[in-house]
């Protein structure tokens, strides 16, 4: 009589819920959605959910975005970075003294920031990869270190003011302008303004000419980081690294995973994200000055942890941390179309990070069996 063959487990197909369930980013898409909804319930003004509305709030919400993915990527990693707020200061800085100060071209003072961003980003993944200090500490005593530098260096380049102007005339509506400061695709929107489509204007002398005249870099900017940290993330070795790095680093190392070096490039991407903040800040208003990226380090943690990331690494998505800076910028920009007080945002963002907190708590326990 033949044996039973016993199934494969490898084989065992998992339900399409429990798949569900096991994606990190599935609590930012339900929070949106959930958002949308009570917006759309709440509003009293009309022009949110139009094409310039939209845009509207996704600008602010890409740039926390790209913080926020490189938060997330960092906090996969197993570490935090609570510099980068006042990376965005720093950079801006050393982006707009270079152009207005020294008179570099604008292509020369880019290349000037994202170095500087290495530089810092390569010290404070030195620091804690040596010294086994924890990075909260590292990076929250660099959090100090360069914003007294963005002051202290805004004084010098402009004779005792805290604020950098005249970078729009450096400029002069170059490349590098138009790279982060400028709106692409405006023949779209004039061409669906022209069909009657999107909103225009219909006074004065922008009379017929669309409300929303391009679509913001930033976005942009955004979206392409976005897929790019996806894609490293979930199909390839180096994303694999970042997550065996963060769920047990020793484990990691016994397996070849070379840990301190990938946290390392990891500190050096959360610099280089806080720089493109600041390159698009810097273009945009043509100034800089030493309140830019002011407790953004908080709100792109609380993006991330929204996305799914968990506080303990190992764990996360940047798609999710995208959705959490979405969220952000909906209720930031959407509360204005409301009755609702301003100052309610901040009880927003602690409620949101203590439900993520529960929700992505909840997720961990049914992933690894704990009780």
């Amino acid at each position: 009589m033949a044996e039973a063959v016993m199934p494969d487990e490898r084989l065992k197909q998992t339900p399409f819920l429990t798949r569900l369930m096991r994606k990190p980013e599935l609590g930012a898409i339900a929070g949106l959605v959930l958002m949308l909804m009570i917006i759309a319930l709440a509003q009293t003004k009309d022009g949110l959910f139009t094409v310039n509305g939209i845009l509207g709030f996704l600008e602010p919400s890409a740039q926390l975005g790209i913080l926020a993915i490189g938060a997330a990527l960092l906090m996969i990693g197993g570490e935090f970075d609570l510099s980068v707020g006042s990376m965005i200061g720093f950079a801006g800085l050393v982006f707009g003294a270079s152009v207005v100060a020294f008179g570099m071209p604008g292509i020369v003072a880019v290349a000037v920031a994202l170095l500087a961003a290495t530089a810092v980003g390569t010290v404070n993944g030195m620091i804690v990869t040596r010294t086994h200090l924890p990075s909260f500490i590292v990076t929250l005593g660099f959090l100090f270190i360069l914003s007294g530098l963005t002051l202290v260096g805004l004084k010098l380049a402009t004779g005792g003011s805290t604020q950098l102007r005249g970078v729009s005339d450096a400029l002069d509506g170059g490349l590098v302008q138009y790279l982060f400061a400028g709106k692409a695709f405006p023949w779209v929107f004039q061409m669906l303004g022209d069909q009657g489509l999107i909103e225009v204007h219909t006074r004065g002398t922008l009379a017929g000419q669309p409300r929303a005249n391009g679509i913001p870099v930033s976005i942009l900017w955004f979206l392409g980081l976005a897929f790019l940290s996806t894609w490293i993330l979930n199909r390839t070795r180096v994303g694999n690294w970042i997550f065996a790095a963060g769920g047990d680093a020793n484990a990691a190392r016994n397996s070849g995973v070379p840990v301190d070096a990938v946290k390392l490039g990891l500190f050096v991407v959360t610099a280089t994200c806080a720089t493109i903040v600041a390159l698009l800040q810097v273009a945009d208003l043509g100034s800089t000055d030493a309140t830019r990226g002011f407790q953004k380090e908080f709100e792109a943690i609380i993006a991330a942890v929204i996305g799914g990331c968990l506080l303990t690494g190992g764990y996360g998505s940047t798609v999710g941390a995208c959705f959490g800076a979405v969220i952000f910028g909906l209720v930031k920009f959407g509360i204005d179309y409301t009755d609702i007080d301003r100052d309610w945002f901040k009880v927003f963002l602690g409620g949101m990070l203590l439900l993520a907190v529960l929700f992505n708590n909840v997720i961990r326990k049914r992933m690894t069996g704990e009780r």
